[in-house]
């Protein structure tokens, strides 16, 4: 067995193996958008034309989904209220009355 390399092998292999990880790290930072760290570990965004124009888009998105959701709790305010209201109770109390009424006849 040829001992000769291992010092070499030793050192070698974990170094390619952080370069690897690091690499790895940094395709899935990028692929999932998080912002990249310059070499004193602050955060550098990217800024050009495109980023700008997406985070438009995306503040009329969440404006337009936001007033939806306004809409829809006001509509499902309404629907409980009509649930809730007493006379949809007494509607059921008496349309269960006639139907017991044509079950006794």
């Amino acid at each position: 067995m040829d001992f000769s390399q291992l010092p070499a092998a030793t050192i070698a292999i974990p170094c390619i193996a952080i370069g690897v990880a690091w690499v790895a790290n940094t395709w899935i930072r990028v692929k999932h958008g998080y912002p990249l760290e310059n070499s004193w570990g602050k955060s550098v965004y990217p800024k050009n034309d495109q980023a700008v124009e997406r985070v438009k888009l995306l503040s009329q998105e969440n404006a337009a989904l936001q007033a939806e959701l306004g809409s829809m709790k006001d509509r499902l305010a309404n629907v409980e209220r009509i649930v809730t209201d007493s006379g949809y109770h007494l509607t059921q109390e008496i349309e269960s009355l006639r139907g017991d009424k044509k079950d006794a006849n």
